[in-house]
């Protein structure tokens, strides 16, 4: 683990999931992802993740996800990290991974496999996979709490896993879950500066953040109070984005990336807000909201 010590060093802080932007033709629109990319790295993120939920991973090609790596790793530049996200078979999965280490990128994220009946031997048996088909260090996304303690503790034995990204709103089930594992890795809050608070109490030193493409400050501002120990602090930056994230967690989390989007698009971060199915565009009372609490935080809106 001592070859990976310093990436998990940049894990322990805000973990930046990228946009994928489209045109209104619902292509991948380079330009304002390399827009992105470099809002991003101006506001001092040391990790960015291609290929995320906020990226609507499951809504991309096999061939795109791999081209939006290859593209976002190129942009970085080694400016920050780029831990590209892999998924679908552990056959698909391992292929992805390969190509992000073949085209220079720092890490692999693994998403929860999306197969409806999971076992624990099954799990761990996807893992070990792709682990095994790259020298890259990887980081678990967990989002059920079938993924559990017990296979995360076996799991994380793997060389080359130094990190969690844990995202069952459950902090109980989080913290047996980092007493369980005694591997050193980066436990991640994988449900952003919402959850950072409770999280970070019960064990977690970084948190995830779509918000971040919207307004890197306040981000940061978080992330500060947390590892200072500062909670009254941390909190009134948790009130003041609770609107935001309560707006993306409408329709059970439909609108997670939708008001991203349209953030970004009001305040000309990307040239549409344009999403691809099975998620839509905001309904117009839902673009007012962003409007409004976007100006509220003193952004300027076009």
């Amino acid at each position: 683990m001592s070859n990976f010590s310093s990436i998990q060093s940049r894990l322990k802080g805000i973990n930046a999931i990228n946009v994928t932007p489209f045109d209104h033709q619902l292509e991948i629109d380079w330009d304002s992802l390399k827009r992105n990319v470099e809002f991003l790295l101006d506001g001092g993120i040391q990790a960015i993740y291609p290929c995320g939920n906020t990226g609507e991973f499951y809504a991309l090609t096999v061939s795109e996800a791999k081209e939006v790596t290859r593209f976002v790793t190129d942009t970085i530049a080694k400016r920050s990290l780029v831990i590209a996200g892999v998924g679908y078979d552990a056959q698909t999965a391992s292929e992805l991974a390969a190509h992000a280490e073949q085209v220079g990128a720092d890490g692999i994220m693994v998403h929860q496999p999306v197969h409806p009946y999971l076992l624990p031997a099954g799990l761990i048996a996807y893992y070990k996979q792709i682990a095994a088909s790259t020298k890259l260090p990887l980081i678990l996304y967990v989002r059920s709490e079938q993924v559990t303690p017990e296979v995360l503790a076996q799991v994380a034995e793997l060389p080359n896993v130094i990190g969690v990204k844990y995202a069952v709103n459950n902090p109980p089930a989080f913290r047996k879950a980092v007493e369980a594992v005694k591997q050193d890795i980066v436990w991640i809050c994988g449900t952003a500066e919402m959850w950072a608070p409770s999280f970070y109490a019960a064990g977690a030193e970084g948190f995830t953040s779509g918000m971040v493409n919207v307004d890197v400050a306040r981000s940061f501002t978080m992330l500060e109070a947390l590892q200072a120990g500062d909670y009254p602090k941390a909190m009134k930056v948790w009130s003041d984005v609770l609107p935001f994230e309560e707006l993306r967690e409408s329709n059970k989390n439909g609108n997670n990336v939708s008001v991203v989007k349209e953030a970004m698009y009001q305040l000309g971060l990307i040239a549409t807000s344009a999403v691809r199915p099975p998620i839509a565009l905001l309904q117009d009372n839902e673009k007012s909201r962003v409007t409004e609490i976007l100006k509220l935080w003193g952004l300027k809106v076009r």
